[in-house]
């Protein structure tokens, strides 16, 4: 007997995109094993989060979740997995209503230990004795860290998340992403051809290329990423990638050249800058300087000139003086970019970063965050203004509230039809992009006959 069939779960998931993903395919995994997402105001037998700890704040909302599923799940096996529960699984085990941690290298365990502790309770309960919480924490050390855990889902999206890649070896000095994740490593070319040609078959038609470090696939396998996105582009049914976050260091010119003229990779690129101050570069050990990620700013949009460019930013590190900030708020506004990612800084126990002098105080994270806010919306309204009277292909997204769908061009733009019924969702139109909507994040579309 399947002692997990018919059980209720809740998922909940913090961070990145790339914990989005997993938890997506971990909800489609428990589906085989009999578990279904538990409905609205219904009690869930089983509670999973996946967490995050890029910021303090990421922890405290860890630990704000798992007091709100117990509450509204009083019986529930509460179980916590990702980047918090590597990092402090003794602070987790420990916390009230937590019955069970799973480490990353456990992470494509968790149906197996998931039955392993139902099995355990029942037979307790059959004996007649107290049953108390597991409050079992399993884990090993970072270097221990060597399983590459498939993903590849939509969850209740329109668009499919397919984990190429997991870990980084790099080691910037204000991140634990390398101490949460472990090094870098990968599944092979064959593996992800494979999963993409599954999402065409389910009828998927873009597909995000998402990871840690995702320019640094190869190193387990002997393979590189610019190989991978050449295959990837050869897989009929799929018609739009994009590729969600790469290194500049990373993205050559010839992975830039290939998108330029390929049949699927569509021109919209995601590149970390983290800070536009050369003097803020190096104490963040980052792996290149200002004047290289202009040059690789200026490659793309040679190669693509009406590419998306979002661009991640951290603001109030460690070491970051105002005149500092003042070299990089000017270098930023003059980056041909569409859009900035903002983030302010947070000390994490055990980086580099808490060696070095000159803290920046809250205040100033958050005048400095917004100046960079405000810059990104003054950027993102002259790229879609570029457009206005354009046309451009379009994939309609699922929409929640129905009317109107929602989409984007195949450069990003996000763009609303009124005219498009719901039933028009995952598929392609060509559009005539027009003014700005009421809310101003969007532009109005008309379809193209």
């Amino acid at each position: 007997m399947n002692i997990l069939n018919n059980k209720k779960a809740r998922f909940h998931t913090l961070g990145c995109k790339l914990n989005f993903a997993e938890t997506s395919s971990l909800q489609d995994l428990l589906g085989q094993y009999g578990v279904r997402p538990a409905l609205e105001g219904e009690e869930a037998d089983i509670c999973i989060i996946n967490t995050c700890s890029v910021t303090e704040v990421a922890d405290h909302k860890c630990r704000q979740v798992i007091h709100k599923l117990r509450r509204e799940n009083p019986g529930a096996f509460i179980l916590v997995m990702g980047c918090y529960a590597q990092l402090r699984p003794d602070v987790i085990r420990q916390t009230e209503g937590v019955d069970l941690v799973l480490g990353m290298e456990q992470k494509g365990q968790v149906p197996e230990w998931l039955e392993k502790m139902f099995a355990r309770k029942q037979s307790l309960q059959e004996s007649d004795q107290v049953l108390s919480a597991c409050h079992e924490a399993v884990t090993v050390p970072t270097a221990q860290i060597k399983t590459f855990v498939p993903s590849c889902s939509c969850g209740e999206r329109t668009r499919y998340f397919l984990k190429v890649q997991d870990g980084c070896n790099y080691y910037c000095t204000y991140c634990t992403i390398p101490y949460a994740r472990g090094r870098s490593r990968n599944g092979s070319i064959a593996s992800m051809v494979e999963q993409a040609r599954e999402v065409a078959r389910r009828g998927g038609k873009e597909i995000v290329i998402t990871g840690v470090n995702i320019g640094d696939f190869g190193r387990s396998t002997g393979e590189n990423f610019f190989d991978l996105i050449k295959a990837l582009d050869k897989v009929d049914g799929i018609e739009r990638y994009r590729i969600s976050s790469i290194e500049p260091n990373l993205l050559t010119d010839e992975i830039i050249d290939y998108c330029a003229q390929s049949r699927a990779f569509m021109p919209h690129f995601h590149v970390p800058l983290q800070s536009g101050s050369d003097d803020v570069l190096k104490l963040m050990r980052r792996q290149y300087d200002t004047a290289f990620f202009v040059q690789k700013m200026e490659r793309i949009r040679e190669a693509m000139p009406d590419a998306f460019i979002g661009v991640d930013v951290i603001v109030g590190t460690r070491g970051e003086t105002e005149a500092y900030f003042e070299d990089a708020y000017r270098f930023i506004d003059g980056l041909d970019i569409s859009e900035l990612h903002v983030f302010s800084y947070s000390e994490r126990p055990g980086t580099k970063a808490l060696e070095i002098p000159h803290i920046v105080s809250p205040e100033q994270k958050h005048e400095r965050s917004q100046r960079l806010l405000a810059l990104s919306e003054i950027k993102k309204r002259a790229f879609y203004q570029r457009y206005v009277g354009t046309c451009r292909p379009v994939l309609w997204e699922h929409s929640k509230t129905g009317r109107p769908l929602h989409g984007f061009t195949d450069n990003y733009i996000r763009v609303e039809c009124p005219t498009v019924s719901v039933g028009k969702d995952n598929t392609l139109s060509m559009v005539e992009l027009g003014d700005f909507t009421a809310d101003g994040k969007s532009l109005a579309a008309t379809l193209v006959e």
